[in-house]
C-alpha cells in the first residue's frame, strides 16, 4: 500500500507549524479537512514515509497528540456526542486515546529502529520496550469490554462481533507478550533482532489501531444506541472493580438502577438497527433469537455473586482442592467441607458446635486462641502455616471472615496438600501455560 505525496506534503506542514509553536487548537482548525481525509490505516504508513526522509522522531511523536485530538472531536461530534462525562464509554474512549499514542510511538520508533545503526538500535529498542510495558498495561481496558459489555450483546442474540472483537483483542495482548520477550533478546544483541523487533513491532502497531477504529467507529456507537441507562450502571458499578488507567475526575450518576445482562428481556427493535453504524447492522439483522435463558431457579439461594441451589453449594465445596472448617463469632464450630481431591484433617460431624480451640491438640490451644484474638482484634487479617500429615505437606490458612462493613462474622480454617507443588517445583513451572 502507497501514499500519495500530497499527505507527506500536508503532513510535513503540519510538522513544521507545531515546531513553529501553532497552537494546537489553531492546528486543528487549519488542518482539520485534511487530516480527517487521512485514515487510520493510513497513518502508520505515512509516518513511515517520514522517517525514511529524515524527519526527526521527536517531530513526529507530537503529531500523535494532534491526531488524537482530531479524533476526540470527531467523535464528539457524531454518534457519541451526547456520552456524558465519567460514563463507561467516555473513559474508554479516553483509555483509547492513551493507547493510540503509544500505538503511534511504537510504529514511529519501529520505522526508525529498521534503518538504525547498531548504537541508534540499542536506544530506540530501549524506546519499544517502554511501550510494550505500558501497552500490555492496558489488558484491562479489553477485559472491560469483554466482560462487562459483550454479554449484553450476547443477550441480545449478536453473538459474532463479541467472539471476532474479543478474538481480535486477545491475538494482540499474545503478540506483545511475544514482542516483549523478543525485545528482552534484543536489548542483550541489538544487531542480531533489530530487523525482527521492528517487523512485528509495526505488526502490532497496525493491528492496534485497527481496534481502536473498530471499537470507536462501530463498536460504541453501535451499544451506545442498544443499551438503556440501567444497563450502563450496572457496567459502571463493575467497572470500578477493574479500574481504569487514568483518574476518574468526574462520577456519572446514573438515574436508572442497575441492570444485569440475565435481567434484559427483549430483541434488537427495527428503531434501533436504523440508528447503528452500517457496519453493525448485518451483525443485528442476522442475530439469532435473544437469550431468554432464566438463570434462577425456584428455591435457589441468592448471593451478591450469583445464584445456587443447595445440592449445587454442597457439591461445590466438595469439588474444591481445599478443605475449610468456619467457627462463629463465639468460636463454635458451625460447619466444615471434605474435598474429593485429597483429605486434610481428620474431621467429623461431632465437631459440629465444638470449640474452635478443643479441635487441635492441648498443646496447640492457647497457640489456636491466640491466633483467633489477632484475627478477632484486626491485628491480622489471615495467618498461613505450613505443616506435614505422614508424608503429605500441608498448607494451613487461618481468616478473619468480615462482613461489609468490617464486622468480625467468625474464623476459617482453610487446609491444602501442597506436597506436589512443594516437592516437584520445577515440573509445575514446566506445566505453566500463560493464557
Amino acid at each position: 500500500m502507497s501514499i500519495n505525496r500530497e499527505k507527506i506534503e500536508i503532513l510535513k506542514n503540519v510538522l513544521r507549524e507545531l515546531h513553529r509553536g501553532l497552537p494546537m487548537e489553531e492546528l486543528k482548525r487549519k488542518f482539520k479537512d485534511v487530516l480527517e481525509g487521512i485514515s487510520p490505516f493510513e497513518i502508520p504508513l505515512v509516518e513511515q514515509e517520514l522517517i525514511k526522509e529524515g524527519v526527526q522522531i521527536s517531530e513526529i511523536l507530537r503529531l500523535c497528540d494532534l491526531h488524537v485530538e482530531l479524533l476526540r472531536d470527531v467523535l464528539r461530534s457524531g454518534e457519541l456526542r451526547d456520552v456524558p462525562r465519567g460514563h463507561p464509554l467516555d473513559l474508554l474512549s479516553r483509555e483509547n486515546e492513551r493507547i493510540s499514542r503509544l500505538s503511534e510511538a511504537l510504529n514511529i520508533y519501529a520505522g526508525a529502529l529498521s534503518g538504525a545503526s547498531p548504537d541508534e538500535s540499542a536506544n530506540y529498542l530501549k524506546a519499544i520496550s517502554d511501550i510494550v510495558g505500558e501497552l500490555r498495561r492496558f489488558r484491562a481496558h479489553y477485559r472491560k469490554i469483554q466482560m462487562l459489555i459483550f454479554p449484553y450483546l450476547e443477550r441480545r442474540g449478536i453473538t459474532a462481533v463479541p467472539r471476532v472483537l474479543w478474538g481480535r483483542e486477545d491475538q494482540a495482548m499474545v503478540k506483545l507478550r511475544e514482542l516483549s520477550a523478543l525485545v528482552e533478546k534484543g536489548l542483550s544483541d541489538p544487531g542480531g533482532y533489530a530487523k525482527n523487533v521492528a517487523e512485528k513491532a509495526a505488526e502490532i502497531s497496525r493491528e492496534i489501531s485497527d481496534l481502536i477504529f473498530r471499537e470507536e467507529r462501530i463498536l460504541f456507537p453501535s451499544v451506545w444506541v442498544l443499551l438503556s441507562e440501567g444497563e450502563w450502571a450496572a457496567i459502571h458499578d463493575a467497572a470500578k472493580g477493574i479500574g481504569y488507567s487514568m483518574p476518574v475526575d468526574v462520577e456519572w450518576m446514573p438515574k436508572s438502577k442497575p441492570i444485569l445482562p440475565y435481567e434484559v428481556r427483549g430483541a434488537v427493535t427495527p428503531e434501533q438497527v436504523e440508528k447503528l453504524p452500517q457496519e453493525f447492522k448485518f451483525a443485528a439483522l442476522a442475530a439469532l433469537a435473544p437469550d431468554a435463558y432464566e438463570v434462577k431457579s425456584e428455591g435457589d439461594l441468592e448471593f451478591d455473586t450469583g445464584f445456587l441451589s443447595k445440592d449445587e453449594v454442597e457439591a461445590i465445596f466438595k469439588h474444591l482442592p481445599v478443605e475449610m472448617t468456619y467457627a462463629d463469632a463465639n468460636d463454635r464450630v458451625t460447619f466444615f467441607s471434605e474435598s474429593a481431591f485429597r483429605r486434610g484433617f481428620a474431621r467429623t460431624k461431632t465437631i459440629i458446635g465444638r470449640r474452635f480451640e478443643y479441635c487441635h491438640p492441648p498443646r496447640l490451644e492457647s497457640f489456636v486462641k491466640g491466633v483467633v484474638n489477632e484475627l478477632k482484634s484486626g491485628k491480622a487479617d489471615f495467618r498461613e502455616y505450613w505443616t506435614r500429615l505422614g508424608d503429605r505437606i500441608i498448607r494451613v490458612i487461618v481468616t478473619a471472615v468480615r462482613d461489609k462493613n468490617g464486622n468480625y462474622l467468625g474464623t476459617l480454617e482453610m487446609v491444602e496438600d501442597l506436597t506436589e507443588v512443594v516437592n516437584n517445583p520445577m515440573e509445575i513451572k514446566r506445566r505453566i501455560v500463560v493464557l
